[in-house]
This record gives structure tokens, C-alpha cells and sequence, in this order.
């Protein structure tokens, strides 16, 4: 079961490589671009670690529908998240959501809980990206566990 330690640690390592961005002494166009480039890799690894924690998880990344993503009032990505139990008991979701531009680049990404959802039934939930992301913003349902 993802706890929340772990997506808050994601957010984190974004965040803390967002900022050590900024206090470094070359504050280039590369210079940033390469920093938030391996923060989104940091940060794409520890998704992935967390899926992979969850004991008797089931791939279900066909269940998972992502709305139309929007920005909330700070400016971060958002999109809603509606998740599908097509079992006979309640379940949780799992759900990591890439953020891309429109080339299909990586700009950040999260893993956002959609928990107690009951059988046969749609359960939701808002990812949001953990900092402000400029131009259009896409998103992808990367993998899903249901467990």
C-alpha cells in the first residue's frame, strides 16, 4: 500500500532540485534545463519505486481515466483522475500521472492515491503537479496498480 511519506518524498526531491536550481552560481537556459531534467528522472525513479512497494498490486492502467488537465489557483497542472474497481470488493488505485508538454517531454510527474474505492463502482482523485509548469501541459496515465 503507497503510504503518503512516499509521495511526499517525491515532492521533495522536485522541489529541493527546483530549488538548488536556483542557488547554484550558473543560472543558464542549460544550466536549469539539465537540473529540472534530472529532478523529473529523480522524481520519475521514485514513482516507480513506490508502484513497484505494493504487495499483490494488479496492472490496471486500462481501468484509469484521466480528464482534460486544467491549473489550479497557483498555477500547478492539475487533472482529475477517475478510477474504475471492476472487482467484487472495495479497492485502492495507485495512479502515476506524467505531465508532458505537447512534444511529449517530461515535465514532472506524480503518484496520486485513489483510495476505498467499492466494488463496481468509479472512485476519484486530483493529481497535481508539484510546481507551476508553463506552455500546454498534457497528461498520461504512466501506470496504475489497483491492490
Amino acid at each position: 500500500m503507497p503510504r503518503p511519506k512516499g509521495l511526499l518524498l517525491l515532492t521533495a526531491v522536485v522541489c529541493c532540485a527546483a530549488v538548488l536550481t536556483g542557488c547554484s552560481d550558473d543560472d543558464t537556459p542549460s544550466s536549469v534545463s539539465s537540473a529540472a531534467g534530472e529532478a523529473v528522472a529523480s522524481a520519475t525513479a521514485k514513482a516507480g519505486r513506490e508502484l513497484d512497494e505494493i504487495k499483490s498490486g494488479v496492472d490496471v492502467k486500462s481501468d484509469v481515466k484521466l480528464a482534460e488537465p486544467g491549473k489550479d489557483n497557483d498555477g500547478r497542472a492539475t487533472v482529475e483522475i477517475t478510477a474504475a474497481n471492476t472487482t467484487d470488493s472495495s479497492k485502492s488505485f495507485a495512479v502515476q500521472v506524467d505531465f508532458t508538454d505537447t512534444s511529449g517531454n517530461r515535465l514532472d510527474v506524480v503518484v496520486v492515491t485513489v483510495s476505498g474505492v467499492a466494488a463496481d463502482k468509479t472512485g476519484t482523485a486530483t493529481a497535481r503537479s508539484n510546481r507551476e509548469l508553463s506552455g500546454e501541459v498534457k497528461t498520461e496515465v504512466a501506470r496504475a496498480v489497483r491492490y
